[in-house]
């Protein structure tokens, strides 16, 4: 027995080995724009790598940049993390810029594959333009900030400040040659065996990084960060703030529908999530929310179309102006505003033509129903007699003789009486 229990000791000894040794280096991407999302699923795998015991980190990146406060946020948890960790700029025709260039030069190791760019860093404010002496200050605020991370990791701090007050970009070959990044790498083999044997200090001490046999494991967003991270696209947010608006006036306009009007409410409240991450002039919200009301206006003001028409030209202005922004990952794509502009006005023209036909529909029921309803006379009306009415015997009176047998038709309702003429 005893025999028998030390085998297994040994044997579940060995297993947890081998399994910590091919599950040692954690692999994260990152791609697209830098926002809130990216910066808790960085956090989350350094966090996790940590509790695991992984021997690196490696985040393989692909951004045109992104929000300030994610990315420090992201470099915070760098520094802060007890597993090393690589950024590598690849594949080729990838590029690590503005936020993604901050990032990439606080990780341990900074490498890039051939025909990928670093840089560009300068400092891009969202929303409302500050004056000269604001924007001064947010680019001294940045280059006293890459500098200090320059430092730490020993990169050339002259070529990183130009990176931020002259948007400065370089090729992989230029950033190794000025010594912004540490090597390059064709793919992810030489780059694991570049870094085999390479030191890398945490706490005060310099430890050797043993990667032989270690196996790649990737981790990829979770189900609920890869909806917020798709919500977060200025295209999806502009699309859900349009389908929420729709719900509310298809909701307004036909009260009671009730589907339109929650899944309005839910467009709404993801759009409104979204926007805080993005560029928004709410200028451009108010006008388009401004367009709904001219819509819903037409349906119950006599305007010849000019309600209609301004609506229209309060949507299109308002889509233009909804985010304020010089980098294009923080626009919306206008062919796609052209074709909701166009969608959204044609939905608007059916309901506003359905609601006006309503409105100058006969009425079916009560007097008003029966006036211009075609009959016959049921008896002699000189000047009083019975007719019938759709489906019905009245008593009816008439200016004119009726014999019977004649069709009429109702011009008035008194009472129970109507007031009838030949046909």
């Amino acid at each position: 027995m005893k025999i028998a229990a030390l085998v297994f000791v040994i044997s579940l000894a060995i297993a947890t080995v081998c399994y910590a040794e091919q599950a040692s280096i954690r692999l994260v991407s990152v791609t697209g724009p830098i926002n809130p999302v990216t910066a808790g699923y960085l956090a989350r795998n350094l966090q996790e790598s940590a509790r695991q015991g992984d021997k690196l980190v490696l985040v393989e990146m692909d951004t045109p940049g992104g929000l300030d406060n994610s990315m420090r946020s992201i470099v915070k948890d760098i520094f802060a993390s007890s597993v090393p960790v690589v950024v590598y700029v690849a594949p080729t025709g990838s590029r690590a810029a503005s936020a993604g260039a901050v990032i990439a030069i606080a990780a341990d190791f900074c490498v890039m594959a051939p025909g990928t760019a670093i840089g560009a860093a300068h400092p891009v404010t969202i929303g409302q333009k500050p004056d000269t002496v604001m924007q001064e200050k947010m680019v001294n605020d940045m280059l006293a900030y890459v500098e200090g991370i320059a430092v730490e990791r020993g990169r050339n701090t002259v070529i990183i400040r130009q990176m931020v007050s002259k948007s400065l970009s370089l090729s992989a070959e230029k950033a190794l040659a000025e010594k912004v990044i540490d090597f390059l790498a064709v793919d992810r083999t030489e780059l694991l065996q570049k870094l085999n044997g390479k030191n890398v200090r945490r706490g005060g001490v310099s430890l050797v990084l043993d990667l032989a046999g270690a196996k790649v494991v990737r981790h990829e967003m979770t189900t609920r960060e890869k909806i917020l991270d798709i919500i977060g696209d200025p295209n999806v947010a502009y699309v859900l703030m349009m389908l929420g608006f729709l719900g509310l006036f298809f909701e307004l306009s036909t009260p009671g529908a009730i589907l339109p009007g929650v899944i309005g409410g839910i467009s709404l409240i993801l759009a409104f999530f979204a926007f805080q991450t993005l560029p928004v002039n709410y200028a451009g919200v108010l006008l388009i929310l401004l367009a709904l009301i001219l819509f819903i206006a037409e349906i119950k003001i006599v305007s010849h179309g000019m309600l209609t028409v301004g609506g229209i030209l309060a949507m299109t202005l308002g889509s233009i102006l909804l985010f304020d922004s010089p980098e294009p990952y923080l626009k919306v794509s206008l062919s796609l505003i052209v074709t909701t502009v166009l969608l959204v006005t044609g939905l608007a023209f059916f309901v506003i033509r359905k609601a006006i036909s309503a409105h100058r529909r006969k009425p079916f029921s009560g007097k008003e129903g029966l006036i211009g309803e075609k009959g016959y006379a049921d008896s002699d009306i000189m000047p009083e007699g019975k007719v019938f009415v759709r489906g019905e015997y009245w008593n009816a009176w008439s200016d004119q003789p009726v014999s019977r047998g004649e069709k009429i038709f109702v011009v008035a309702v008194e009472g129970l009486m109507v007031k009838v003429e030949k046909m």
